[in-house]
C-alpha cells in the first residue's frame, strides 16, 4: 500500500511539473510570436513616415577598442533572431554599445555549445571536432556563419563573457578549448583571449535538480523510465523529426548536426530515435548529463581558473533556514515553474544504496538552491578541487579586482529573476546589470581601458 501511495505522489508531481513547464513554454512561444504579429500590423497600417536610419556605421567604428560583452544564455535559452524580438536577457544587452547575444543550440552538450561559440565569434564553418564526432555519432561540421561576430577575436583583442546557467560552463569550456588550441587552423588561440567571465547563476559544479527531473543518480548519464526529461526527450525528437521551418526559425533545440528530420531518418530512424538506439539521447551528447554532479565533476576535472583572467559570479538562493531546517524562503516570490523544485531540492538526500559523487560530499551542503541550481554550485569551481574564492559582500572589497580569484556574491533571487522578464526582478534587474557592465568597463583590463563614453571624443 505504501508503494502505491508513493508512486501515485510521483506520478502526480510528474503530471503537474510536465502542466506547468508547457504552459510557460507555451505563454513564451506565443508571447513571442504576437509580438511579431503586432509589429507587423503595426507596420502595415502606420502612416507613410519617413524611414530615420542612426548614424551606427560611424559610430561603430569608433567602438574599435572597446572589447565586446558576449551573453550566453543557458538551458531552453537563445539568442538574439530566435523567438522575434524577444531577449532572452530581458533586454539587457541594450545597457551596453557593444553586446552580443549568440544563438546557441538550447539543448545540446557544453562541448557543442563551445565550439559554436567560437565560430560565432570568429566565422567559418561550426567543426565539433572529429574525434568527437566519432564517439557521439553527429556530422563533424555545423552550420556556417560567413561573417563571424569579432573575427579579429585575439590575444590583443579578448572578450568579456556573462553566461547565466549553463551558459558560464559553456565560456569555461571554451577557454580550456582556447588555451589547449583545441581548433583546427587556429594555432594561435590562447586562454588570454577571455578578457573576464561573470557566471550568473552559473551551473559550475552541477545540481540535484537533475535527478529530480530524471537523470539517474548512480552515474548521471542514463535516465529514469518516466520522468520530464523522458517527456522531454520525446517532444525534442518529433519536434526535430517533423522539421518545420517556420517552427524551427522560431525555436532550434540545436541538434541539426544529429540529422533527425524525416527527410534524413524517415519513419524508421525516428523508430529507433524513440526507442533510444541512436541521437543525442542515445548517445549522452547533450546537455543534461554535464549539469549532474557527475558530469561537471569530470568537465571540471579538464578546466582550469586562469592567472589573467578576472571572474566573478552571482550565487542565487530561493531557501532559509528554520530550526535546522532548509525551507523555500516565499511562495508569491518564486516562479510558479520552479517552487516545486525549490521544494524538493532543499530535501535532497542522496540515495544511500548509491556512492557519493565525490569524496567529502554531503546533503545539507547542496540544500540552498534557487529551483534550478543548488547555491553551493554556482559560487565557484569546487570540485574535484577549489579554485581561488572570495566571498563579496560589498563591492568594494573586491577594488582593484585580481585576476585569478572567483569573487562570488549571494544573493536571494530564483533562477530566472534576471532574464526573459524584467518586470519580475524590478529595479534588481537594473543594479545587477549595471554592475556588470560597469565591471567589465572600468575594473576587468589588462590595458587601458577604453570607456563608452571616451570613445567618441
Amino acid at each position: 500500500m505504501v508503494r502505491i501511495w508513493i508512486g501515485f505522489l510521483a506520478l502526480s508531481e510528474l503530471l503537474l511539473s510536465s502542466l506547468v513547464h508547457m504552459l510557460y513554454g507555451f505563454y513564451i512561444f506565443s508571447t513571442a510570436v504576437a509580438s511579431d504579429l503586432l509589429q507587423a500590423l503595426g507596420e502595415c497600417f502606420r502612416p507613410n513616415a519617413e524611414v530615420v536610419v542612426k548614424e551606427v556605421l560611424s559610430k561603430e567604428s569608433n567602438l574599435d577598442g572597446l572589447p565586446p560583452i558576449v551573453l550566453v544564455h543557458g538551458i531552453f535559452g537563445f539568442g538574439k533572431g530566435r523567438l522575434g524580438g524577444l531577449s532572452y536577457f530581458a533586454g539587457a544587452e541594450k545597457k551596453d554599445e557593444r553586446v552580443l547575444v549568440p544563438d546557441l543550440g538550447s539543448l545540446t552538450s557544453i562541448h557543442d555549445r563551445a565550439r559554436e561559440l567560437f565560430y560565432y565569434l570568429k566565422g567559418g564553418r561550426v567543426d565539433f571536432g572529429e574525434e568527437h564526432s566519432i564517439i557521439y555519432g553527429h556530422s563533424q561540421f555545423g552550420r556556417t556563419y560567413e561573417q563571424g561576430q569579432y573575427p579579429k577575436w585575439d590575444e590583443h583583442h579578448p572578450i568579456h563573457f556573462v553566461g547565466h546557467s549553463a551558459g558560464a560552463q559553456v565560456v569555461r569550456v571554451l577557454q580550456q578549448m582556447l588555451a589547449d588550441k583545441a581548433f583546427d587552423g587556429y594555432n594561435n588561440t590562447h586562454e588570454n583571449w577571455v578578457l573576464s567571465l561573470t557566471s550568473l547563476s552559473g551551473a559550475l559544479n552541477g545540481t540535484t535538480r537533475t535527478y529530480f527531473d530524471g537523470m539517474q543518480p548512480e552515474d548521471g548519464r542514463s535516465m529514469k523510465s518516466v520522468s520530464l526529461l523522458q517527456l522531454c526527450r520525446l517532444g525534442v525528437i518529433m519536434y526535430d523529426w517533423l522539421d518545420i521551418p517556420w517552427l524551427k526559425n522560431y525555436y532550434n533545440f540545436g541538434f541539426d548536426h544529429f540529422n533527425l528530420t524525416w527527410r534524413k531518418t524517415g519513419i524508421w530512424g525516428l523508430v529507433d530515435c524513440l526507442l533510444g538506439h541512436v541521437g543525442p539521447f542515445a548517445s549522452g551528447d547533450w546537455l543534461l548529463p554535464d549539469l549532474t554532479i557527475q558530469g561537471s565533476l569530470q568537465l571540471n576535472s579538464k578546466l582550469n581558473t586562469f592567472p589573467n583572467t578576472y571572474y566573478f559570479s552571482y550565487a542565487t538562493k530561493r531557501t532559509h533556514k528554520i530550526m535546522g531546517a532548509t525551507v523555500p524562503s516565499s511562495i508569491l516570490g518564486i516562479h510558479p515553474m520552479l517552487f516545486i523544485r525549490v521544494l524538493q531540492m532543499s530535501q535532497w538526500r542522496h540515495p544511500p544504496s548509491v556512492l557519493p559523487p565525490f569524496k567529502g560530499y554531503r546533503d545539507e551542503d547542496w540544500h540552498d538552491n534557487d529551483g534550478a541550481l543548488n547555491t553551493v554550485s554556482m559560487t565557484h569551481p569546487r570540485i574535484p578541487a577549489e579554485h581561488p574564492s572570495h566571498l563579496v559582500v560589498d563591492d568594494s572589497e573586491c577594488q582593484p579586482l585580481q585576476p585569478g580569484i572567483w569573487y562570488y556574491k549571494i544573493m536571494e533571487a530564483d533562477h530566472i529573476l534576471f532574464i526573459v522578464n524584467r518586470e519580475r526582478a524590478g529595479v534588481q534587474f537594473d543594479l545587477i546589470y549595471d554592475s556588470i557592465f560597469q565591471r567589465c568597463r572600468k575594473h576587468a583590463f589588462r590595458n587601458t581601458p577604453t570607456l563608452p563614453n571616451q570613445s567618441n571624443q
